[in-house]
């Protein structure tokens, strides 16, 4: 019998006049709009790996705010060879401004299609559809977002 685990990943939702952060990036071959965040590594907490996650990705230290929303239903991982099971936890985050990373008005601004390549807009939340992202819990954030507001 084939041995199935989880896949657990942590985003930050980063508001700031009526936007939302999103993060465009290409990854494992794919062009992707989500939320910034990323995997769980053995020995973390959510909120230390969030932390960890902003980081390395935008170069800014971040504070984990209150939980948002924990994936509650089954989501089969989509980008591992082995089956797992995707849990993915979003939190609201702070970051000082001025904000240190590069933000762009244009989708999946970098130079070339590079592993790993990512820049960073923002999204009005009146205009913010479960369609601006690409990742299938990532839509349904979105969807619950919009009823925030």
């Amino acid at each position: 019998m084939k041995e199935h685990g989880f896949n657990i990943r942590v985003y930050g939702l980063l508001l700031d006049e009526g936007s939302v952060l999103v993060s465009d990036e290409f990854q494992l071959g794919v062009k992707m709009t989500k939320f910034p965040g990323g995997g769980l590594h053995y020995g973390e907490g959510t909120r230390e790996c969030l932390q960890r996650e902003c980081s390395e990705e935008m170069g800014q230290k971040v504070t984990v705010l209150d939980h948002f929303y924990t994936t509650d239903y089954f989501q089969p991982t989509r980008f591992l060879p082995v089956q797992m099971q995707l849990i993915s936890i979003y939190y609201f985050i702070a970051a000082e401004k001025p904000y240190r990373f590069r933000i762009s008005a244009k989708k999946f601004d970098f130079p070339d299609l590079v592993e790993g390549a990512l820049s960073f807009r923002w999204i009005n939340l009146d205009t913010l559809t479960p369609r601006d992202m690409t990742l299938p819990v990532d839509k349904k954030v979105a969807e619950l977002l919009k009823r925030l507001i």
